[in-house]
């Protein structure tokens, strides 16, 4: 059964996506793109078992590369990633294929509170970030035909999580489960770009500092 989700629906109803980068990446996503891991890796000559080590195992702490003439940039670590409980809720995937999955796009919250909750965890609270605001239409009329959504956070995987995932994690606009998935919240929890996005500048809305969160238990 074809979804009734489309482009335009989404567009009108979430009018801005958000993505949190760490401060100082901006040069490069302005000059490169706001890129996956696996796309930085690939910029920055990352090759051979650092790459797959990269792309298919939990990563315990962020990753910083830099490359004469092409900058520094940041991979984000695995934290919230239990383990144990993924391997419990994986279906049809084995743990390395979801890791891939996840190093292969680029993720977008489709509102501001998931980002800053995400942002206030207490890995990432103690740093300064950069939230960045892009215009959703502006992002869909190029990418939309390749865009791909998931209906949970598919980087938290928490001691509690049931909710099996896999063998298909991310789906396209065009067959997300929409009907099922509209009355619930979030209806639509990540919305992902494979490989990356390309001239960043010109989907701008905002690029907000967000300061440490000093004295936060």
């Amino acid at each position: 059964m074809a979804s009734s989700l489309s482009v335009g629906l989404i567009e009108r109803r979430w009018p801005r996506l958000y993505h949190l980068t760490e401060v100082g990446s901006w040069p490069s996503i302005e000059r490169h793109g706001l890129l996956s891991t696996a796309s930085l890796l690939e910029l920055y000559g990352i090759v051979g078992l650092e790459r797959e080590r990269l792309l298919c195992q939990r990563r315990p702490e962020m990753k910083q590369l830099e490359r004469a003439g092409v900058g520094i940039a940041w991979i984000r670590d695995n934290k919230p990633m239990n383990e144990t409980v993924l391997r419990r809720t994986l279906v049809g995937m084995e743990v390395a294929e979801y890791y891939r999955a996840l190093n292969q796009r680029v993720f977008f919250f489709l509102e501001e509170p998931p980002l800053l909750k995400l942002r206030s965890a207490p890995p990432y609270r103690d740093r300064a970030h950069d939230m960045l605001v892009l215009d959703t239409a502006a992002l869909l009329s190029r990418y939309g035909h390749t865009v791909e959504l998931s209906p949970y956070n598919s980087g938290a995987v928490h001691p509690g999580a049931k909710v099996p995932r896999g063998p298909r994690p991310f789906l396209p606009i065009g067959e997300y489960p929409w009907e099922e998935r509209r009355n619930r919240r979030p209806p639509i929890a990540e919305l992902t770009v494979p490989a990356g996005v390309q001239d960043v500048r010109s989907l701008l809305i905002e690029r907000m500092t967000l300061q440490p969160q000093a004295g936060v238990v």
